[in-house]
């Protein structure tokens, strides 16, 4: 199984201009607990081809929900930026196994 079939919602977005937060939502705390195994920093990392210190992931049991916050390679807005929103920066976690 790989992440986006797991996950009820995955989504990105700007958290400023330099700053990109990634929200994978899960239906159950089952869900929760698989998604939180695979999603881990050394995982993320090596999706976005980034080292593990400039990755954060949060988990927060309460809503199902795992945060991930990563630098943007080039601010929002900036010349060479082709997602001024961030909303198109979740797919290479996709298919992510799980």
């Amino acid at each position: 199984m790989i992440l986006s079939e797991l996950a009820q919602a995955i989504r990105s977005k700007n958290a400023g201009p330099t700053l990109l937060t990634i929200d994978v939502l899960f239906a159950d705390a089952q869900a929760f607990a698989r998604g939180t195994a695979a999603l881990t920093v050394a995982a993320v990392a090596r999706c976005y081809g980034r080292a593990p210190r400039e990755v954060r992931v949060m988990a927060v049991p309460s809503a199902h929900a795992i945060k991930i916050v990563l630098p943007r390679l080039v601010p929002a807005g900036a010349p060479g930026d082709r997602d001024a929103y961030g909303a198109q920066q979740h797919a290479p976690l996709l298919g992510l196994p799980v």
